[in-house]
């Protein structure tokens, strides 16, 4: 596999450490200039090399996955890089996807859940709610001014 410009080294050539970082850390206009420029070749050789680089590199982890996903009973199919399959995926999961619940089942639900989590976890309820307590104190220190001023100017 080489470029079509003789003098360029193979595509399949290692990249020095700089690139790839740069590659890693999605710079890859940089990486392609900065290639260039330390390897003497033209920008669309560069590009095609870091492209190389970057199928090798998805290759190489989806294989990761893949292997990961066979140990734990995934299917290969559930844990892709393809973006275009996992959309067209998604989209017909949205289609074929049936409500099973009213909306306002929905709240209750929610509730439901986190007064068992808060229950798991030990938490009483207090038997005023916070905002119950600032309007008792207010109401308290409104009637005793109120009371105060009655009995000075009354």
């Amino acid at each position: 596999m080489f470029n079509s410009d003789p003098n360029s080294k193979p595509v399949s050539a290692k990249l020095p450490k700089e690139i790839i970082m740069m590659i890693e850390k999605n710079n890859l206009v940089m990486a392609i200039k900065a290639l260039a420029a330390d390897e003497n070749i033209s920008m669309d050789a560069a590009k095609i090399r870091i492209d190389a680089y970057e199928t090798e590199l998805k290759v190489k982890q989806q294989q990761k996955l893949n292997t990961i996903a066979s140990k734990q009973g995934i299917p290969n199919g559930a844990i892709s890089f393809d973006r275009e399959q996992v959309l067209e995926d998604s989209e017909r999961l949205i289609k074929n996807r049936v409500k099973t619940t009213p909306e306002e089942q929905n709240f209750k639900s929610l509730q439901r859940g986190v007064d068992s989590q808060l229950n798991n976890l030990g938490y009483k309820k207090p038997l005023l709610p916070y905002w119950a307590k600032w309007l008792l104190v207010i109401m308290i220190i409104m009637a005793s001014m109120f009371w105060i001023l009655w009995r000075i100017f009354g």
